[in-house]
């Protein structure tokens, strides 16, 4: 069969809403595992709001380069105008994180002269796999990807590996080790959101409370980070604070509403919710009303990712706290890039500031535009 020719997508500027920390303790540090430097300014990103990556004082070691990776590269020019760069987008950018992503992504691209090639996999991680395996068949040099999950991609990582082209993971990990079956990982820590989310939650209920916990889709490194930070800040430092019943919503706001409904007809105490995204949260909260109780006031919930709905959410009472999931990549992946095929090389993670929107401040991010 011939292969599906090769789209070159135009990347379209896109006015970036702003990833600010907005308070110093949002801004999230993973210790020895937070590596890069602070990313460029991108296009229609304000200077005072530019996504950071602080080097932990933990960093050692040389980062990975063309030289050392997966037994050495040929070296490219990202922004020669020529490289081509494939960028592979797990889910439908109907998704409000998903399309700031890859507008973020392109925004880039545009800035550097990049030229960008993209699919969107629409959660089947199957065509994902086909979708890479035929940008390298058409010629992509390098690869961005964002994993519909963590375990699924070996079909086309293998590929890439034998074909000697590099890639670069953003927001969900893969299977494999860093600068060899892929560069790295540039994404949240995501276990200390959840540790976040925990100490919110505890705030909210003078940490006495019976929780349920709606937890991500199984299979991917972000629902294990974010159930386990939670789980060991509840255990470590909270100790009336009980979780009585954990469900998998997968990170679904239809799914969420639907186990909320069953998780509070088996568990009448539940008086305190922990969403992993926001999207479960949104449909916690109409399940809660449905069993006619008042979400914010009868039963708490603290949620991940910081989308505009949610936010607003806080705004009215509804949820306690949304810690922000940052989705503007662009400038970061496109560094980290550059690093790779420089000198500076690239660490095996790199930690995204996300921010923390509360009460206190979640009107005035809504104000400034910095909620996507």
């Amino acid at each position: 069969m011939t292969p599906t020719p090769l789209r070159t997508r135009t990347p379209v500027a896109a006015a970036l809403v702003a990833g600010l920390c907005l308070t110093a303790a949002a801004c999230t540090n993973a210790g020895s595992t937070t590596a890069s430097n602070a990313a460029a300014p991108a296009a229609g990103n304000s200077a005072a709001a530019q996504q950071v990556a602080t080097p932990s004082a933990g960093t050692a070691g040389p980062g990975c380069t063309y030289q050392s990776y997966g037994g050495g590269l040929s070296k490219v020019d990202i922004t020669d105008g020529k490289t081509v760069v494939g960028f592979s987008q797990s889910e439908a950018t109907s998704n409000p994180f998903r399309a700031t992503e890859t507008a973020s992504i392109e925004a880039e691209a545009k800035r550097l002269g990049v030229k960008l090639v993209e699919r969107n996999a629409n959660a089947d991680v199957n065509a994902q796999n086909s979708q890479i395996e035929d940008m390298i068949a058409q010629g992509a040099q390098v690869l961005i990807v964002a994993p519909e999950n963590s375990d699924g991609l070996g079909p086309a990582l293998a590929q890439a590996k034998a074909k000697k082209i590099p890639v670069l993971t953003i927001d969900r990990t893969v299977t494999g080790s860093a600068c060899s079956d892929f560069v790295a990982f540039i994404g949240s820590d995501f276990y200390g959101q959840a540790k976040i989310a925990a100490d919110d939650l505890a705030g909210a209920t003078g940490a006495a409370a019976h929780v349920a916990v709606l937890s991500g889709t199984p299979g991917n490194n972000v629902s294990t980070d974010r159930t386990n930070g939670f789980l060991d800040q509840v255990k470590s430092t909270y100790p009336n604070i009980q979780v009585v019943a954990s469900q998998t919503g997968n990170f679904n706001q239809t799914d969420g509403q639907k186990v909320m409904e069953q998780l509070l007809q088996a568990h009448p105490d539940i008086n305190a919710v922990y969403a992993e995204n926001d999207e479960m949260a949104l449909g916690a909260i109409q399940a809660i009303r449905s069993a006619g109780k008042t979400p914010g006031k009868d039963v708490k919930i603290v949620s991940i990712d910081g989308i505009q709905q949610a936010v607003q959410d806080v705004v009215a009472g509804q949820l306690v706290a949304d810690i922000e999931t940052n989705p503007r990549f662009g400038p970061l992946a496109f560094q980290s890039l550059q690093d790779l095929y420089g000198t500076a090389g690239v660490q095996p993670k790199v930690i995204i500031k996300d921010g923390h929107f509360t009460a206190a401040n979640a009107q005035q991010a809504l104000s400034q535009g910095l909620v996507y």
